[in-house]
């Protein structure tokens, strides 16, 4: 934290500083985060980490897909925000679903009444 009671500023040069085995920061979503300590605990490897160490690692970070879990993990490593950077929204925690949606884009839905007709065909044709 600053003096002013906000969250520290980084600069890239700083960050920049920051990128070898033992001392390694990266920076997602305008954020920086000091990740030495997890290196050895992340499932990816160390090795993704260091290749993005020392810089902005939003892109690689989000291709991966990372949990809620994941995404609470950075929270203790936080050391502050990323000078000039703009800050991405969070993401809401649940979306609203559309309940027509999902009915409409199942397919096997659609042929359901196809099924029910070919039964009632069959039943009537060995029923008589």
């Amino acid at each position: 934290m600053s003096e002013n009671g906000g969250t520290k500023k980084i600069t890239l040069e700083q960050l920049q500083q920051h990128k070898d085995h033992g001392d390694l920061w990266l920076s997602i979503g305008g954020k920086v985060y000091d990740v030495s300590k997890f290196m050895d605990e992340h499932p990816g490897g160390d090795e993704v980490l260091v290749t993005e160490g020392g810089k902005d690692a939003t892109e690689a970070f989000e291709d991966v897909g990372h949990s809620e879990d994941a995404r609470e993990l950075l929270g203790p490593m936080l050391v502050g925000e990323l000078e000039g950077a703009k800050i991405a929204p969070q993401k809401p925690k649940s979306a609203s679903v559309d309940p027509t949606a999902a009915s409409a884009s199942n397919p096997l839905l659609m042929f359901l009444p196809l099924v029910f007709l070919g039964l009632w065909m069959a039943y009537r044709n060995y029923a008589s």
